[in-house]
C-alpha cells in the first residue's frame, strides 16, 4: 500500500519536481488585477436576439435586471431598473413584434445567491416602459414561450419558491 501511495504521489506531483525552471523575473512584471466578477450574482440567466436586427440583443441577469444592446453586444444599457425585482429567470422577444418583450423574474437555477422574483413583465416599446402582467407569487419564472400560431398566447414555466414557502 505504501508503494502505491508513493507512486501516486509521484505521478501527481512529480512533474513539478522535474518540470521547467521557474524564473522570478518572469513574474515580477505581473500586477494583481481583477479578472472577473467576484460576486456570485453576475450571471447571465436569459438571452434573446431580435431576428429582424441581429445587433439588437437583450439579456437578463441573476440579480442585475435586463440589459439591451443595439450594436451586437459592444455596449449595454440597463432597461429594467425601475422594476420591483432585478432577478431575471427568462426573457423572450415576440419576433412578430420585436418591441414586445416578456420578462419572467426570479432566477430559474436556485443557488446560495438566489433572489426570488415578483411576476412576469411585458413591454411593448422595446423596454422603455414595463408592466407587470401577473404571476407575482410564483417566485421563479424559468421559461417563457410565445405561441408561433398566436403571439397573444404566452406560456410561462413557473416553479414557485426555491426553498419552500418561506420566501
Amino acid at each position: 500500500m505504501k508503494k502505491l501511495i508513493v507512486v501516486l504521489t509521484f505521478l501527481c506531483f512529480g512533474s513539478f519536481l522535474i518540470g521547467q525552471d521557474l524564473h522570478k523575473d518572469i513574474l515580477e512584471k505581473i500586477k494583481i488585477r481583477n479578472i472577473g466578477p467576484a460576486g456570485m450574482s453576475g450571471r447571465v440567466t436569459a438571452i434573446d436576439v431580435d431576428l429582424s436586427d441581429e445587433d439588437r440583443i437583450f439579456i437578463g441577469t441573476a440579480s442585475g435586471g435586463v440589459w439591451s444592446s443595439e450594436n451586437g453586444g459592444i455596449t449595454w444599457d440597463p432597461i429594467f431598473d425601475e422594476a420591483e425585482t432585478q432577478s431575471i429567470g427568462s426573457l423572450k422577444i415576440n419576433q412578430n413584434n420585436p418591441d414586445e418583450i416578456w420578462v419572467g423574474t426570479g432566477e430559474g437555477n436556485p443557488r446560495n445567491s438566489h433572489n426570488s422574483g415578483g411576476g412576469i413583465y411585458k413591454t411593448i416599446d422595446g423596454g422603455k416602459n414595463w408592466h407587470r402582467m401577473g404571476l407575482e407569487k410564483t417566485k421563479i419564472i424559468h421559461r417563457i414561450r410565445i405561441s408561433s400560431e398566436n403571439s397573444n398566447v404566452v406560456y410561462a414555466g413557473a416553479t414557485g419558491p426555491a426553498w419552500g414557502d418561506s420566501q
